[in-house]
């Protein structure tokens, strides 16, 4: 049994690693700013801390974890981007990220790995294919990725064992992208995104929740890891599975002006994309459930 120590618990991919912590019978002990909704999204865990991470009064839980898994950050397609949102963003990832740290930093005995969530939006867009070597974009989800992992790399000089996971798009027929697509396609009126021609580095929930855990209990895992599916595709290629597992046709492209008026900046994210492989994953011997974007969609919406 190990105690592990988890911050966005209660968001799409913290529910299911805190589930299945608990299910093969680890402690966690949740770090929440609603204790509260954390009961009700999580009800069994072990402790459940109001996590105010301007004062102190937490730090101690920190003593003892075997493990901190840190998922907590404003959630970034939340609303339109505007300057307000942008400073969430980056500040939310930031100052939870370094107040961990240096919580870390002061107590005796230390957790023996810090697990950092990240995301793929670090490579920016591109055609070429990138991997955990790869260089950065230059946009600004770039930029908050970079200093994102900057602040968690500092426990390095802990002698912690650190890793970070760059994201990619999520499926959860619940939550997500994938819910979100699924309605249209319901009313015969689904399609991409844009032109549809922009890479889609998706990844199954099930996926997602099995590189933390291969991570947190692997010694030998650490640095980036790149948690997308080995099976590169396009977003229309990617509506086109999705459309035949639900019988409908995958005919309606969202106009990029449309996506540009609800989402300002932010359409960005949804009409570019990158071709991200998980090298290093693949690498430290994570064995995928879902590298099929179809075998993945039949297993969510038949759930």
């Amino acid at each position: 049994m190990k105690k592990i120590l988890l911050t966005g618990a209660t968001g799409l991919i913290g529910k299911r690693i805190a589930n299945k912590l608990i299910e093969r019978g680890d402690e966690v002990t949740v770090f929440t700013r609603s204790v509260d909704k954390a009961r009700r999204v999580i009800p069994d865990a072990a402790k459940y801390v109001d996590w105010n991470y301007n004062n102190d009064d937490w730090q101690i839980n920190l003593e003892g974890a075997d493990g901190v898994i840190h998922l907590a950050g404003q959630n970034v397609m939340a609303r339109r981007w505007n300057k307000e949102h942008k400073n969430k963003i980056l500040k939310s990832r930031i100052d939870s990220t370094r107040a961990l740290v240096n919580a870390i930093g002061k107590v005796a005995e230390k957790p023996k790995v810090f697990i950092s969530a990240s995301a793929t939006g670090f490579y920016g867009s591109s055609e070429e294919p990138v991997t955990e070597e790869s260089l950065p974009g230059k946009d600004f989800l770039a930029g908050v990725v970079i200093a994102w992992e900057n602040e968690a790399k500092k426990i390095d000089r802990l002698n912690i064992r650190r890793v970070n996971i760059r994201t990619g798009i999520v499926l959860d027929k619940n939550e997500g992208a994938l819910y979100r697509m699924i309605k249209p396609f319901n009313y015969f009126a689904g399609g991409p995104l844009g032109t549809g021609k922009q890479w889609f580095p998706w990844i199954h929930i099930e996926d997602v929740a099995g590189i933390f855990l291969h991570a947190l209990d692997n010694e030998n895992v650490e640095g980036i890891l790149n948690a997308v599916s080995p099976h590169s595709i396009r977003m229309d290629e990617f509506c086109k599975s999705l459309g035949k597992v639900m019988n409908r046709p995958s005919l309606i492209k969202v106009p990029v002006f449309l996506i540009r008026l609800i989402f300002g900046e932010g359409a960005y994210v949804l009409i570019t994309g990158a071709r991200v492989i998980p090298k290093r994953t693949l690498e430290f011997g994570y064995k995928y459930k879902f590298e099929n974007e179809k075998n993945a969609v039949m297993d969510l919406l038949n759930r």
